[in-house]
């Protein structure tokens, strides 16, 4: 490879995997040259892309600040490209804000780690009054917001939250939040 794309770490530290930042950023970087051809990489894909961490890897601050403008480049574009059923979107995010605390997502499973409940129905409530009342709350508050541990019957699963917690960020972010 040329030149870094971004600082490492050092030889003691770990950071993200440069080869797959590499070649996540090249793929991004056709898709948008070639104007975002169906299939490609979406703002969804840039928000909850993953990497692998090593020692002497691309220091994970720097990456995450590319990738955040990366994905505001891509949420214009498709915000131009026509707003498919927005409304839709919305009225499922506040249906699932209307739910009881405790009763919004999946329960975990037995000795399953998750997110415990009391953080994501706070944040939930967060959400709620910022989409109805205007209270504010930025999108990199919901992207950046973070759980502590669950256990059992006493969190509630992973993915449903983090499902539901993207289509919350490409709400707010459609309505100029």
């Amino acid at each position: 490879m040329s030149a870094d794309l971004f600082q490492r770490t050092g030889r003691f530290r770990k950071g993200y995997d440069r080869r797959q930042v590499e070649v996540f950023l090249d793929r991004a970087k056709q898709v948008w040259d070639g104007g975002g051809p169906p299939g490609g990489i979406t703002s969804w894909h840039v928000r909850t892309v993953g990497f692998n961490m090593r020692r002497n890897g691309y220091q994970v601050p720097a990456v995450d600040s590319a990738l955040d403008r990366i994905e505001d480049a891509f949420v214009s574009r498709e915000e131009r490209a026509g707003p498919a059923s927005w409304r839709e979107a919305e009225d499922a995010v506040l249906a699932r804000l209307d739910r009881a605390d405790g009763a919004r997502f999946p329960r975990g499973r037995f000795l399953g780690l998750g997110y415990r409940i009391r953080d994501v129905d706070e944040l939930c409530r967060q959400v709620r009054e910022h989409l109805v009342l205007g209270r504010g709350l930025s999108v990199d508050d919901v992207r950046t917001s973070v759980f502590r541990v669950g256990r059992g019957v006493r969190g509630y699963r992973e993915a449903p939250v983090d499902a539901y917690l993207d289509r919350v960020v490409d709400v707010m972010r459609r309505r100029g939040s």
